[in-house]
């Protein structure tokens, strides 16, 4: 993952425009917010990149940990949330120190495709011991590996239509391919699970787990999983259930 840690530390060009970027980080915020059981609820949001709509998440909750491991993103992120009470920064690292049982929802929404393998289970162990009982781990936006990246790009293509920046979205993507996201997607790749895949890892991780109806963010291509821990044998019904 280190090299792709590197990658969106940098000034990359993942986002074809700025309005791009924000109705990604508006899209991911919206789908984070109905997954929040309660008012006062802890949150992780693990590895959460430029988190633009923080402070919507936050105010639906009780306390927003953002947990992201590229050093200047970070950065950014203590200075601008310095004064949020309910916002607390921090690197993956620090994690380890919570307690147990510390989080009432977890959510890791399209990282999973940067990891190994087992820097995933690594992951689930550590969002295994950090959440209550009743608990919900959000693992989001997984690539299935019979999705090709043409599904990628129609589903860019049309949040351009829908959001009014198509002819960026065509520009961006001849930049992408000339870009270094390119080369290292070709190098290293990404990471696909298929939902038995998937589900396998969770419950070998100490989960229950069942695939969402809909994916967070724009692409409904891709996979959104709920997991619970094992132990907890509460009937919960989500409204997105």
């Amino acid at each position: 993952m280190a090299d792709w840690i590197d990658y969106y530390d940098s000034t990359h060009t993942i986002y074809v425009s700025k309005l791009h970027r924000d109705v990604h980080f508006r899209g991911i915020a919206r789908d984070i917010i109905a997954y929040i059981p309660a008012p006062d609820a802890v949150v992780l949001d693990y590895s959460c990149g430029e988190a633009l709509c923080a402070p919507e998440v936050a105010a639906a909750c009780g306390e927003l940990i953002l947990a992201e491991p590229a050093p200047s993103v970070r950065s950014r992120l203590e200075t601008r949330f310095a004064t949020d009470p309910n916002i607390s920064v921090r690197s993956p690292d620090d994690l380890h120190q919570r307690p147990d049982a510390s989080l009432d929802l977890a959510v890791m929404i399209s990282v999973a495709q940067y990891m190994t393998p087992a820097e995933l289970d690594s992951a689930l162990a550590l969002f295994r011991r950090l959440l209550k009982p009743t608990g919900a781990l959000v693992v989001g936006d997984i690539l299935d590996p019979g999705v090709g990246m043409a599904t990628d790009v129609l589903a860019l293509l049309k949040l351009g239509a829908r959001h009014g920046f198509l002819m960026d979205a065509m520009r961006g993507m001849v930049r992408t391919a000339l870009s270094d996201y390119r080369k290292l997607r070709t190098s290293i790749g990404l990471r696909s699970y298929s939902a038995a895949e998937m589900l396998a890892k969770l419950e070998t991780a100490g989960f229950t787990a069942a695939r969402a109806p809909a994916n967070v963010g724009h692409n409904p291509a891709r996979m959104t999983f709920i997991a619970r821990p094992a132990s907890n044998n509460i009937n919960h019904n989500h409204a997105r259930d």
